[in-house]
């Protein structure tokens, strides 16, 4: 039996120039973190020859092509998994439309646990690009490539994607202090409705001729965020995510509305610097940078949504538990 335990993300700037369609052209740069709340993927032998598959709903089968879940079976085929397994996905939060980059992580998650019950060791830049090609080239979802990359390496890091298609990951320069004052001030509220964020990604993507502008302004705080950061201003982050929003909001419909713009003002209002709607928008949680100071007043304002108290995660995707039995002859 093998178990991983696969870190959820917030994007704290540059969320959108992740798209191949825009930064093979332009390049991108997001700045994103690993969170404390995790996808636990569960895969072990069973003694029949059937499939078993167990998420929000409950598959048996016999033959890898018949698996409704396609990033289960994208994960089966790639890494070569047969017959008689039993796999068991577990989120510590609603995986479906939260906007913390659930559906990667579980990818990056699924990917891992194949690997390690096959016994082969895979490295984060590896297990990243597995997980796009399942998810992107192999299943078609209208996404980035931010949400793999953090899931599987973890911490707080720039992620830069170069024209040439490059992708190069670095942990930012902090000492543990400014990370935790960071994580300190950052508030997560969820909005009590979850969407399918496809609809919303695919008009961003078939906005991206006209949003050219905007998405280098989105490129331009990423890279000014990481600067401020590692020069000790831990407040950029709260203008960065205030500016972006305004910028992100206006790349397609669906993203925001009228509801979401109210508490996003009554938020700013009662001490909040910046935030934004986590992931593709629309709903999920709204991630919120308030110095200490002000955070009871943002508490108090915002009290009819449910608080995500959270951490910022050091560790990407990693094996919490390893038990393999001898073969018998």
């Amino acid at each position: 039996m093998m178990i991983t335990q696969t870190p959820l993300r917030i994007s704290l700037a540059g969320g959108g120039t992740d798209f191949p369609e825009y930064f093979r052209t332009h390049g991108g740069t997001v700045v994103s973190s690993a969170i404390d709340k995790y996808i636990y993927v569960i895969i072990k032998e069973r003694f029949d020859s059937d499939i078993v598959i167990n998420y929000s709903r409950k598959e048996i089968v016999t033959e890898i092509s018949e698996i409704k879940h396609e990033l289960v079976r994208g994960a089966m085929e790639l890494t070569g998994i047969g017959n008689g397994v039993e796999i068991t996905t577990l989120a510590d939060i609603p995986s479906r439309g939260s906007g913390l980059g659930s559906s990667s992580s579980v990818t990056v998650g699924l990917l891992h646990a194949c690997h390690a019950f096959n016994g082969t060791l895979i490295d984060a830049d590896q297990l990243a690009e597995q997980a796009c090609r399942i998810e992107i080239d192999i299943a078609g979802k209208p996404i980035g490539y931010q949400d793999q990359y953090i899931a599987a390496f973890g911490h707080l890091r720039r992620i830069r994607f170069n024209p040439d298609g490059e992708i190069s990951i670095r942990r930012l320069s902090m000492s543990e202090r400014q990370r935790r004052r960071l994580g300190n001030n950052l508030l997560l509220f969820f909005t009590g409705r979850t969407r399918l964020s496809a609809s919303i990604l695919e008009g961003q993507k078939r906005s991206i001729v006209n949003n050219i502008e905007r998405l280098k302004g989105l490129t331009s705080i990423a890279e000014e965020l990481v600067s401020s950061l590692e020069n000790g201003d831990i407040d950029a982050v709260g203008h960065a995510l205030d500016e972006g929003w305004n910028l992100k909001r206006r790349l397609a419909s669906g993203i925001t509305d009228q509801e979401i713009d109210s508490v996003y003002e009554r938020a700013k209002k009662s001490g909040a610097i910046g935030g934004k709607i986590a992931g593709a928008g629309g709903g999920g949680f709204l991630l919120l940078y308030v110095p200490g100071p002000h955070q009871e007043s943002v508490r108090t304002e915002l009290q009819h949504l449910r608080e995500l108290p959270f951490h910022l995660e050091r560790d990407g995707s990693k094996t919490i538990f390893s038990f393999r039995q001898y073969e018998t002859k």
